[in-house]
């Protein structure tokens, strides 16, 4: 009895210790940019994508990618595809508007890039971006803590869109991927979220 009576008082005071220890402020908080060795073939992140008008349904489906081999090397492979090696993605921020490493609430700059998408269109987009939490989101996939990257500015397309554009990315570094993203162009309104990530363990 003396002896479970004193195990139960020095766990006790080294919980309490413990739980005196104060935490990091998500101000302080530094995320470094991952590394070729943080993905494994196999890994995968699904999200679900909406287009809405005036409150009418415009677009909407599914999208993913998966890590595969790839010129002897780590690819991401968009849905099936479209596959780019993994490394030279690490090491250049185009496209990624909401990335620049090391992310820190309260960073800032300034994304200015032409661009192509995915079906060919070309423009243009100029936005000042801040990284203006880190916060705990619930999206179908799940919670995950996740910087919220804010980019408001203007974009130009070939197909005569000119206008101003604001993004609101959720990067969730557990998963080295955005968890969320919305796009308000003005003319409507585009929202993706993860329904579904899978690891290879």
């Amino acid at each position: 009895m003396i002896k479970n009576t004193i195990i139960y008082v020095v766990a006790t005071l080294i919980f309490s210790a413990c739980s005196n220890v104060p935490k990091p402020s998500t101000t302080e908080i530094v995320t470094k940019k991952p590394t070729l060795s943080d993905y494994e073939i196999g890994e995968k992140w699904t999200w679900k994508w909406k287009r809405t008008t005036e409150g009418t349904t415009r677009g909407e489906g599914e999208a993913y990618q998966e890590v595969v081999k790839f010129k002897n090397s780590l690819g991401f492979s968009r849905n099936g595809t479209d596959t780019t090696l993994i490394a030279n993605e690490i090491n250049s921020n185009k496209g990624a508007s909401y990335l620049r490493w090391p992310l820190k609430v309260g960073k800032k700059w300034v994304f200015d890039e032409d661009w192509e998408s995915y079906d060919g269109t070309k423009g243009h987009t100029k936005q000042e971006a801040e990284v203006v939490s880190f916060e705990e989101l619930t999206v179908a996939a799940g919670k995950f803590m996740a910087y919220k990257v804010l980019l408001k500015g203007r974009m130009t397309n070939e197909r005569g869109f000119d206008g101003k554009i604001i993004d609101i990315w959720w990067y969730a570094p557990a998963i080295r991927k955005y968890v969320k993203h919305t796009q308000d162009d003005g003319a409507g309104l585009y929202v993706k979220e993860l329904i579904n990530y899978s690891s290879v363990q």
